[in-house]
């Protein structure tokens, strides 16, 4: 695997902000499982945080890679904890199939795009009270 997309799988498995950052272009282009796009690195410091403080303990395993030049395309799971105001319950575990594909340009990620159904945590977000 690129080291830098290991680096960077690292990183997300630490929940590494700065560390992220570091391995980003200052162009960097995030697309959710659902598409939409978050582009900047400086965005998507803001946005790490958030979907950290909501699963703390999100974790990526890769069990497969394929590389084609500057792209890699990696296969396994995504799964951690949903902590609605901070708080783990083991009940609100949850991982699903998972596939991501990185961009690297000059050393750095320029493109991390999930593959992903979601829908294991969009359940626990809707079946938590208000």
């Amino acid at each position: 695997m690129d080291p830098t997309v290991e680096a960077f799988i690292v990183c997300i498995n630490r929940q590494d902000v700065d560390g992220l950052c570091r391995l980003m272009t200052a162009d960097h282009l995030f697309v959710d499982s659902l598409g939409d796009e978050i582009r900047g690195r400086e965005a998507m410091r803001a946005g790490w945080p958030t979907y950290f403080g909501m699963v703390p303990d999100f974790q990526i395993t890769i069990t497969d890679c394929v590389e084609c030049g500057p792209v890699t395309a990696m296969f396994g799971h995504a799964g951690g904890t949903y902590a609605p105001g901070g708080r783990i319950s083991l009940e609100n575990r949850w991982e699903t199939p998972a596939a991501w594909k990185a961009v690297v340009r000059d050393g750095l990620v320029a493109e991390w795009r999930v593959f992903a159904d979601n829908e294991p945590i969009r359940r626990l977000i809707r079946e938590q009270p208000a």
